[in-house]
């Protein structure tokens, strides 16, 4: 990953993703903004009860970066499931309803989402220039949010899957994301191939576990699902955060006990 500070906002790159302009995006942090805590302090959503004002505000300071506005941005209502909404400049300023990925191939279309231990995940097709923005927790890694995003770029665009970067961002991993029913079940379900290697048991338990319980590793279950839709393993990234160890650079709603804000990402094509 690329560190960045930018008029006090920190990002960070994929830094197998084109540098040449005709890609922009950036997973920012939880700093640099005006919310106090225990939104403190760039958190930028509107589904928690941070104050309205305090929310524009920090999409103003981070979406800048970018010559990008709330209102020249497209957002989603996530849902955790795994439908995908093709957009344009015409749906900025808006909230695409009842969908966890947003594709496009219009230059200048900026893609937002916000997390909090889900799983962002990024794709780029440098052939057909176009890119796909998806947001995967544990339902949408079983229910296969990442390769729902390959198939609908495949549809819409012609992407092929081994021409695709993909981008794993920050998230819980399994040294944090302890889990019970109906998880475990619906992992074994998702990955009958897998899911020994996907429900662990820790070495040391975190403050916040219950105890005795396996942890699931949501980042490697949306690893294998890019590679399962045919994107090839050289090709897929993984930031190595997990939120919730990384409280002072993510919010984690899980270490935090829900009582937090939400980073967010951009991704749009260069004109």
């Amino acid at each position: 990953m690329r560190a960045y500070n930018q008029d006090g906002i920190p990002y960070f790159q994929f830094e197998h993703f084109p540098e040449n302009g005709r890609l922009q995006h950036a997973i920012f942090t939880r700093q640099g903004g005006v919310s106090p805590a225990p939104f403190d302090s760039l958190n930028l959503s509107l589904s928690v009860p941070d104050t309205k004002e305090n929310v524009y505000k920090n999409r103003r300071l981070a979406y800048q970066l970018f010559d990008r506005r709330s209102e020249t941005v497209v957002h989603a209502h996530l849902v955790h499931g795994t439908a995908v909404a093709r957009v344009t400049h015409a749906q900025n300023g808006t909230w695409v309803h009842h969908v966890d990925g947003l594709i496009t191939d219009e230059p200048g279309c900026a893609l937002v989402m916000n997390y909090a231990d889900c799983t962002p995940i990024f794709l780029y097709d440098p052939i057909h220039h176009a890119i796909g923005l998806g947001h995967a927790g544990w339902q949408g890694a079983v229910q296969n949010l990442p390769g729902a995003l390959v198939q609908a770029m495949h549809a819409a665009f012609g992407s092929q899957p081994a021409d695709l970067l993909a981008g794993i961002g920050p998230t819980i991993g399994a040294c944090c994301y302890e889990v019970g029913e109906p998880v475990i079940s619906a992992v074994q379900n998702a990955f009958p191939d897998a899911w020994e290697t996907l429900l662990v048991t820790p070495k040391k338990p975190r403050p916040f576990s219950l105890g005795g319980r396996p942890h699931f590793d949501l980042p490697e279950a949306n690893r294998l699902n890019l590679l399962r839709a045919g994107i090839p393993e050289s090709h897929i990234h993984d930031t190595g955060f997990c939120t919730a160890c990384r409280t002072d650079l993510f919010y984690s709603h899980r270490a935090e006990r829900g009582k937090t804000g939400r980073f967010g990402t951009i991704l749009m094509l260069g004109k």
